[in-house]
Formats: C-alpha cells, structure tokens, sequence
C-alpha cells in the first residue's frame, strides 16, 4: 500500500506530491485523468501572483508562496517565471477605495509592507495606458506580479519524480476508493461540493507592441475589468459567468476602447479567446487539510491556486506529517469551517 496518493496532477496536486517526498514519504503516487501535468486548469491560468488580499490568510499565504518563488529555481532547476511588474488596483468610487485602504491595513498586520494607496494622478504615472476620469485612487504594490503555471508545475513535477513520486496518467478515479496511508483530493474544480466550478474567460489582442511587457496587472476594482501582458499580446480579462455569451465579449472591447487608449485599435483575436474553471469555495478561500478518515484537501483556491501552490504544498505535507505544527496558522482552512458555521471573512473586492 502507497504511503500517499495524490489525486490530480495540476499545479497544486504537483506541488503536494513534491513537499511529501520533502518530508520523508517514500511511496507517492500521483494519478490524474489527463495526458500530462498541468492539463486542467493549470494551463489556463493567466498566471498573476499578488500580496495584496484582504484577508489574514491569503496575505500569510501569498507571502510564503513569495519566499518560495524567490529560491524556486535553486530548489527545483526550473525557473517560475517571477517577474515582479506589480499589481495596480484602481477604484472608480469612494467605497472601493475604503475598501483597499482596508485591504492594505490587513496587510500590514500580516507582514505585507510593500503596498502603498495612491491617487488618481500616481495610478496614471505608474501605468501611462489607462484613460479614466472616473478614477479617485487605488493601490499598488510594486513585489506582486507574474509568474509561469506551467513552469511552476513542471518544476515540481521534476523534483517530485526525482525524490521517487511515481505519475500516472489517463486515470479517473474518486479518492475515497483508494487504499493508501493518506489520500490527497486535489482535483481543483472536479472536487465536488463543497467546490463549485466557474467559468471564466480571457480574450487576448491580436500581437502587439502597444503596451509594455513590464505594464503591471492593472484591475478596475468597481467591475473587476483588468489586463496584463504576456507573450506579446494583452490579455483582457471581465468576471462573468456567462463569458464568451450574451455579449461578454462586446463589454470587453467596449471597456478596453474607453479605458486603454493605445489598445483603441489592435483587435481581439477571437480564435485565441480561453476559458479555464476557478475552483470556487463558498468563502473564496482555499480548503486545506484533513477531510475524513485518511482523506485530506487541498483545493478551492477560488483563482489564487496557481500563486498559492507553493504553499499550500508545504502546507498540507506539514499537516500530514506534524500535524498543526506548520510553518503558519492554516486553522482558518480547515474543511469544517463551513459545518461549524466559521466562513473566512475577506474584502470582496480582493
């Protein structure tokens, strides 16, 4: 019988497998229905990283997710691609700016210094693209940024088969059927409830020279509209759970027109447009740690699992191995939060 089994070979269950291995595990399986690593939502993912949230846990998180970033490539040989261009939110009305000024006093608390608010005339200065008079502020933080999911995943992929984690793919199976020491569900959103799958859409330009490949994540607080650059194209991005219908698309080029200028005229690509599926819990916030019997979670990142893996890897093997001692308070993660009524409370704007 294996000492674990990790289900799902995405990102998460990639860096689960490799920080068992870390602490001493010796038989690890991996099984994932796909053909290869990273085949789920992984490989849809945009690939943003930030601190600034606005809840304790994910500021602790994201900042030892950070750390782990910093060194990834000595760790693993495999570069992250972690390029801290920054995160510049903007608030069109006076209760999204409460709202970060919030945010940012959390965290501090936390150990987050790196964010500061600015007014509206900064966020031009720091990102020369954007065209809003509506603007009345916003934050920034110039250590967040971008990194690779895939690279991400290959890296611990690698380091886990180097340290004998076994994978196997094209396999489907339900983790409560399995018969192993401990048993990780990190299927992501085909975890089941209390895990909701949700769609989400990104439409890329057309390649284009129009905005620099350092511009920073810039997001429109008010609406949730934002853009990056990756690989020579902007990446345009509005939550909707109808995306790619009932006119996403159209609200898309409409908000770029009005908002960033110098995209005005580079088209979509509509034969590059994605979708990918958050893994959305009920409180938005990631479910770790032991489930039932010898079952244990780590899902439900609700579109921060790419730049929370790294920690919420070590995180469970932690947990698994010393129990509660790890390297900071997952409480607020445990699978009976919601049974025992204790959601995590957070600004719903980050």
């Amino acid at each position: 019988m294996p000492d674990a089994i990790v289900v799902g070979a995405g990102v998460t269950g990639c860096s689960v497998a490799y920080h068992l291995a870390l602490r001493g595990l010796r038989d690890i399986r991996v099984l994932d229905r796909g053909a290869e690593p990273g085949n789920g939502s992984t490989r849809r993912a945009t690939g943003g990283f930030r601190a600034q949230f606005g809840s304790a846990i994910n500021v602790r998180l994201s900042l030892l997710s950070r750390e782990k970033l910093l060194r990834f490539e000595d760790e693993t040989g495999v570069d992250p691609g972690f390029a801290q261009h920054g995160y510049l939110f903007l608030a069109r009305s006076r209760s999204a700016l409460r709202e970060l000024e919030a945010a940012q006093q959390i965290q501090r608390a936390n150990g987050c210094h790196d964010g500061r608010m600015i007014d509206a005339a900064e966020a031009r200065e720091i990102n020369p693209a954007i065209e809003d008079d509506a603007l009345v502020g916003g934050a920034y933080c110039a250590a967040d940024g971008f990194l690779r999911p895939l690279q991400i995943t290959r890296g611990y992929y690698e380091a886990a088969q180097r340290l004998g984690v076994r994978f196997e793919f094209g396999v489907d199976c339900e983790p409560n059927a399995l018969d192993a020491g401990v048993v990780v569900d990190a299927r992501g959103a085909w975890c089941g409830a209390p895990i909701e799958p949700v769609r989400r859409c990104v439409a890329p330009t057309v390649p284009t020279t129009a905005l620099p490949a350092d511009m920073p994540m810039t997001i429109w607080c008010d609406d949730g509209y934002h853009l990056r650059m990756r690989d020579g194209r902007a990446l345009l991005l509005l939550p909707d759970d109808d995306c790619l219908e009932n006119g996403w698309l159209a609200r898309v080029e409409q908000l770029t027109r009005e908002r960033v200028p110098p995209l005005r005229d580079v088209p979509i690509d509509r034969n590059a447009c994605w979708s990918g599926l958050y893994e959305m819990s009920p409180d938005k916030h990631a479910i770790l740690g032991h489930l039932r019997d010898n079952v244990y979670i780590c899902s439900g990142s609700s579109g921060h699992g790419v730049m929370h893996a790294p920690a919420l890897g070590q995180l469970l093997a932690e947990i698994i191995v010393d129990g509660n001692a790890t390297t900071i308070d997952t409480h607020a993660l445990r699978p009976s939060r919601f049974a025992e009524n204790e959601p995590i409370a957070g600004s719903a704007l980050l």
